[in-house]
């Protein structure tokens, strides 16, 4: 995997290049907005090299000092469909940050929502030669992972071990200089559509903007929602977006499982317009202001304005009441919540040691939601805004930033993967993976 090796590498240089440089932006693509955070460095240094596993994953404090968001166009669950609306979007968002910062940015880093991730084990071990474990050696054991056959078209996202033992002694973070004759590793591999990613690459770089990497949305929500308890014990973050549902677990603060679920708030929206037959902008507005999921007494009796600027008096001044809106609204909830149920039992959820729920993303907010994700996926269920972070501005600490939040935090404090590595040459596997080889070379 060398050249796949080679261009995440490069990509984690040009990032430590701009955060030497001072400035950097993150970008949100999303279905139904784009984000950007422009984020300032202090400067890396701030932390010893020793710190963690990774030599070049470098850690800094950072503050954000622009902050932009617009409506997203040509997407379509998380993925781009129209190329030129997309890269009209992503200059708009970004020039406003930029306006806002009062700095120019070179670089960003992106994080991709769609693109039907799936999550893979993979697990390595290696004779000690010095009876220590050296950084020559956590290189050798990442590289001596067996690959699987990813299927065509499937590219690799994350490769992050999560899980090194020495001599059976498991748990360890950081392996460097334990005594021992073996020294095995779990490894998390995320792969996406190839296909999906490279349109997002191209977009960018359409943009005059040199991308310095890209991450998993899941991921990053999970890293902004999730308090340091509930990543180390264990716990689901559920991110409702509106083209996207994306549903990431962690564990001993890793990411061990990820996976998406191909629809989101935007469906929910288009129920209420096709039920109630109002326009797509009015819906939003009843699902934002008047939605729910739980249909009390009190309900039937409160009546909403539909609304309308027809010309017809009759349809202009229609109403409904709260309890028909939610019983349009309630059963695209519950598909939505039955596909997650679906992917955390595939993830083996149940029997993790402590099993919490946390919800956040646009769609967290429809009321009632907890009670109701709580009685059908059957576990403690809480609604999660994002850490706040210096700097950011009230309006975008709302639980629909948290992919931004996280990805921002991410940037600042990535976690170690296996390209921080120093790779030995006859670690390099053959075979059907080579499709990764070519793609990150011509894209990255």
């Amino acid at each position: 995997m060398k050249d796949l090796y080679q261009g995440q590498r490069s990509m984690r240089n040009m990032r430590r290049q701009a955060m030497q440089r001072g400035v950097i932006a993150v970008l949100d693509i999303g279905t139904s907005k784009i984000a950007c955070l422009v984020l300032q460095f202090d400067g890396p240094g701030q932390f010893r090299e020793t710190d963690g596993v990774g030599p070049m994953a470098g850690q800094s404090n950072f503050r954000v000092v622009g902050t932009a968001h617009t409506r997203s166009r040509g997407m379509r669950c998380g993925e781009i469909q129209t190329m030129a609306e997309t890269e009209r979007a992503i200059r708009t968002v970004i020039q406003q940050a930029q306006k806002d910062a009062g700095v120019r940015v070179d670089h960003v880093i992106a994080c991709i929502s769609g693109a039907r991730p799936a999550s893979y084990g993979l697990a390595g071990e290696v004779s000690l030669e010095a009876g220590k474990v050296a950084q020559y050696d956590v290189a050798r054991v990442l590289g001596a992972c067996e690959v699987p056959e990813f299927g065509r078209g499937r590219e690799v996202l994350h490769a992050q071990p999560v899980n090194f033992a020495v001599d059976g002694r498991s748990g360890l973070s950081d392996p460097r200089d334990h005594s021992g004759e073996k020294l095995a590793v779990d490894m998390h591999v995320l792969t996406i559509d190839g296909d999906a990613a490279g349109n997002l690459v191209h977009c960018i770089r359409r943009c005059d903007m040199e991308l310095a990497g890209v991450a998993s949305a899941s991921y990053a929500s999970g890293l902004a929602a999730l308090v340091e308890d509930e990543q180390e014990l264990g716990a689901a973050c559920i991110d409702l977006g509106s083209g996207t549902t994306g549903v990431s677990v962690f564990i001993k603060k890793h990411m061990i499982f990820a996976d998406a679920v191909r629809f989101g708030g935007d469906l929910i929206t288009q129920d209420i317009a096709k039920g109630l037959r109002v326009s797509y902008a009015q819906a939003e507005r009843l699902k934002t202001l008047h939605g729910g999921v739980e249909a009390t007494g009190r309900d039937d009796r409160e009546m909403i304005d539909l609304g309308g600027d027809t010309g017809d008096w009759e349809t202009d001044r229609r109403q409904v009441s709260r309890s028909d809106l939610i019983g349009i609204m309630r059963p695209r909830v519950e598909e939505i919540l039955e596909n997650v149920a679906e992917i955390l039992e595939a993830a083996g959820f149940d029997f993790m040691p402590s099993r919490q729920v946390v919800l956040t993303g646009g769609g967290s907010q429809i009321p009632g939601l907890d009670v109701l994700a709580a009685r059908m996926l059957g576990h403690n269920v809480r609604i999660g805004r994002p850490l706040r972070i210096q700097g950011l501005p009230h309006t975008a600490t709302a639980p629909g930033f948290s992919s931004a939040i996280g990805l921002s935090l991410l940037t600042a404090h990535p976690q170690d993967e296996w390209w921080d590595f120093e790779m030995p040459a006859e670690a390099y596997p053959a075979g059907s993976i080579r499709r990764a080889y070519r793609w990150f070379k011509n894209n990255w």
